[in-house]
């Protein structure tokens, strides 16, 4: 009875630690896009490069794909155009925002949906099985990724204007001194994201 319920807290924490961290995710890409014109938005480095608006584009494709239905059905969609990701056709801010939501909703309606149960369960994605918790670290692995490439196209383009989403150039040592003067406590790094 001990071990049942300890590995059932577990599992509990793992959904919620997962969820608040592709919720952090989210923001710091949001926080990126929020320090760039719309223009600079859809700007390449060249021919070869993504836009911002093209990383979102293939964010929101793959999140659609692998979240809909996504204990019942393979995550990489029939209906999915992958290669149609990376095209320059969006036309504006208000229309790439609506794609960046519209995936993320998805995405967190499938994981509010999620069971401590469900961890163990297989999913597929190409015809290759996962347990839930491995496509879980798959996926957030993957926007980590990509929202990296958000944030250091947009902090490329904003140059001396960027405003660091973490710890400023030079400001360890005070963020430390600050973080240290507090009492010691369990909580999630991203519960105090207004202090990092």
């Amino acid at each position: 009875m001990g071990l049942i319920f300890y590995l059932k807290r577990m599992e509990e924490n793992y959904l919620m630690d997962i969820r608040k961290l592709f919720a952090y995710y989210k923001a710091l890409g949001e926080g990126a896009m929020q320090q760039v014109s719309e223009k600079d938005l859809f700007w390449q480095y060249d021919s070869n490069s993504n836009s911002i608006a093209i990383i979102v584009k293939h964010i929101s494709g793959n999140m659609l794909s692998r979240w809909t239905n996504f204990l019942s059905s393979d995550g990489e969609k029939k209906w999915r155009d992958r290669d149609s990701e990376f095209d320059y056709d969006l036309g504006s801010q208000k229309e790439l925002m609506g794609v960046w939501n519209k995936g993320w909703d998805c995405l967190f309606d499938a994981l509010d949906s999620l069971q401590p149960s469900d961890l163990q369960k297989i999913i597929y994605i190409r015809n290759t099985g996962h347990s839930v918790s491995e496509a879980l670290n798959r996926q957030l692995a993957h926007y980590a990724a990509h929202i990296g490439q958000i944030i250091f196209l947009s902090k490329m383009i904003s140059k001396e204007k960027w405003q660091s989403l973490s710890i400023p150039k030079g400001a360890s040592k005070d963020f430390n001194k600050v973080k240290f003067s507090k009492n010691t406590e369990n909580q999630h790094f991203t519960d105090d994201l207004t202090s990092s």
